[in-house]
């Protein structure tokens, strides 16, 4: 996994855009992120703490996977995938079929990805019955390599 910055490693969109995902039970630990209008206030904070134990406990999946679930403007669920259960971690699992789309891009974009992902989904003749979202860096990596790339996973 390339990782240049010593933080967020380089994201290469190609196993994740158009992809079909079914997941039966995928074990993740979650945590809560405090927000003001979907804009996230401790996010740094609650990833370094729930990596923090994901790491000791060797837990690290190959491919990193954080999914946000933007339940509210004033917080989120994060789910982070793991290997096995990690000690002091809030056990979560996960379970369904999920159409993947990557989207670059200003986080201002949002409304028109969640748009464009309606459009994928109705034109695989299916409806949404949740939306993840994947961060794929944080703003100062996503800076550093010049592009912003979120993944929505659509629950169909």
């Amino acid at each position: 996994m390339e990782n240049e910055t010593g933080c967020c490693p380089r994201f290469d969109p190609k196993p994740w855009d158009g992809k079909t995902f079914k997941w039966k039970n995928k074990l993740f630990v979650k945590d809560h992120i405090t927000a003001l209008f979907h804009i996230p206030i401790n996010f740094g904070k609650v990833i370094t703490r729930v990596w923090t134990k994901v790491k000791k406990a060797k837990a690290e999946p190959k491919q990193i996977l954080c999914l946000s679930d933007e339940k509210s403007p004033w917080g989120s669920d994060l789910y982070v995938a793991v290997t096995k259960k990690v000690p002091g971690g809030e056990v979560a699992t996960i379970s369904g079929t999920f159409l993947a789309k990557v989207f670059e891009g200003p986080f201002k974009d949002m409304k028109q990805w969640i748009a464009g992902m309606d459009t994928y989904v109705a034109a695989k003749k299916k409806k949404v019955k949740k939306l993840y979202f994947f961060y794929t860096t944080c703003p100062k990596c996503a800076k550093y390599y010049g592009k912003n790339y979120v993944v929505l996973f659509a629950k169909v």
